[in-house]
């Protein structure tokens, strides 16, 4: 495939977004762990917004979800992301039931891209009303309602099309509702690692890395407000609700 060397327009904001690098399809996240797969012999270029820092790939962007199915999210995914099936699902579930404990009776929520529907099920047993919605999942049917906790756990980075994700998402967001995802913000040397940084990893699936600031205006263009908790996790909303408020520092408006 021949690539083309001239930016094109940024994903998020619409700025100038020069090629950035190349790594192969093979790179994975278990390459933190000291772990390589061989080589694939397929080169995935990766372009940079000059302006907001938003870093993708536009290898994928026609690809069905059949050929995600086929390529990324088959049975070897596994390997390259070992606590997606149970490990991780369990761990969030938990962090959420602790963290809206005392709303349990009042909330619903939605786990946006939630795979095999663990994470909800988890939350449903100790008593709040919870479901999954995953288009690449047996939970494909997408909801009619709307909710008041959006979780989106490591499913920004996979989206080829990030306004559209978080837009569908916003559709399905209470007015006084929050999203909580995570997604890792690319680190303070991210200009000395580029794609040597280990999320930039295609195998896994992870086309998009977002910078802060990409982020912030990604949602500030649908109405929300961004809060990162952290460099890995982070809130949306439009209006903080009082069963959210303990989230976000004080301070912040």
């Amino acid at each position: 495939m021949i690539v083309n060397p001239e930016p094109r327009d940024c994903k998020i904001c619409s700025g100038p977004s020069p090629l950035f690098g190349v790594i192969d399809f093979h790179k994975s996240c278990i390459e933190a762990q000291g772990k390589r797969l061989p080589l694939s012999g397929r080169p995935i270029y990766y372009r940079r917004c000059t302006d907001c820092g938003f870093t993708f790939t536009d290898e994928f962007d026609d690809w069905s979800a059949e050929a995600f199915l086929a390529h990324i999210y088959n049975s070897s995914y596994i390997h390259v992301d070992p606590d997606y099936a149970s490990a991780r699902p369990l761990s969030n579930a938990t962090a959420i039931a602790n963290t809206f404990l005392a709303s349990r009776d009042s909330i619903a929520i939605l786990d946006f891209g939630g795979g095999n529907g663990i994470f909800a099920s988890h939350l449903v047993a100790q008593g709040f009303t919870a479901t999954t919605y995953d288009p690449f999942s047996g939970f494909n049917e997408r909801p009619s309602r709307r909710f008041d906790v959006i979780t989106c756990f490591e499913v920004m980075e996979h989206t080829p099309f990030p306004t559209r994700t978080a837009a569908e998402m916003c559709e399905l967001l209470a007015d006084n509702g929050i999203i909580l995802f995570s997604t890792l913000t690319q680190p303070a040397d991210f200009d000395q690692q580029r794609l040597h940084w280990w999320y930039a990893g295609p195998r896994n699936g992870h086309v998009s890395l977002y910078s802060r600031e990409s982020l912030t205006i990604l949602f500030q263009q649908l109405g929300l407000q961004l809060f990162s908790i952290s460099e890995l996790v982070h809130v949306a909303f439009r209006r903080l609700p009082a069963f959210a408020a303990h989230l976000v520092r004080e301070g912040h408006s």
